[in-house]
């Protein structure tokens, strides 16, 4: 007889999926100021092709519907931390976070990219456009292990070589900064606008 003393998941990669309350209302505001920004600066070229990225931390700005969402983009980095770990008090920590704003309007896309340097990653949707078929505008995340096309036989998803999912206006997701990920273009007319930030843990000062 075969008795089961122990199961392990090694190595996971966690990622957590929020919704913001109310978001109808922020998105209006955040999509406003967005317009005034772009209209007034080109932006910078990052992961971005084809589309907009914002210059500088976009947290630091004061308007009331970025500091909505650097309060939620902060209790989320919270959330997940206390998730994967309950012997650090992440509020007991220093906390930086670094925010910019992306609108992918048609065909634009991000490529393959990581977020060196940072310990969490998260992106906020402010306007994702409604597709009844295909990957416009999904958030895709590349499995960071090398070794496993040969377990693609078990069809498990622990396993699996991609996630891919199309989070709704008013999602917050949170994933380690180290996950590759990209956007896949944008196929509708109207744009896809989220705000992206990383967040980095420093130990408090002595």
């Amino acid at each position: 007889m075969l008795k089961q003393t122990k199961f392990e998941k090694l190595f996971s990669t966690p990622i957590m999926r929020f919704q913001l309350e109310d978001h109808v209302v922020l998105n209006a505001e955040l999509l406003f100021e967005g317009e005034q920004m772009r209209s007034a600066d080109a932006g910078v070229s990052k992961s971005n092709r084809g589309g907009w990225h914002s210059k500088g931390n976009l947290f630091e700005n004061e308007y009331p519907c970025f500091q909505k969402v650097q309060t939620a983009a902060k209790e989320a980095v919270y959330q997940v931390t206390r998730k994967v770990s309950s012997k650090v008090d992440p509020e007991a920590l220093r906390l930086k976070m670094f925010a910019w704003m992306n609108a992918n309007p048609t065909s634009g896309y991000n490529a393959p990219h990581t977020h060196p340097g940072a310990h969490w990653s998260g992106v906020y949707y402010v306007s994702q456009p409604n597709v009844e078929n295909g990957s416009s505008g999904m958030i895709e995340f590349l499995d960071p292990r090398s070794d496993l096309p040969h377990w693609r036989i078990l069809e498990a998803s622990a396993f699996r070589a991609k996630r891919t999912i199309r989070p709704m206006a008013g999602e917050l997701i949170i994933f380690p900064s180290y996950l590759v990920h990209w956007v896949h273009p944008n196929e509708n007319s109207d744009d896809r606008v989220t705000i992206a930030f990383n967040a980095t843990f420093r130990r408090p000062k002595a």
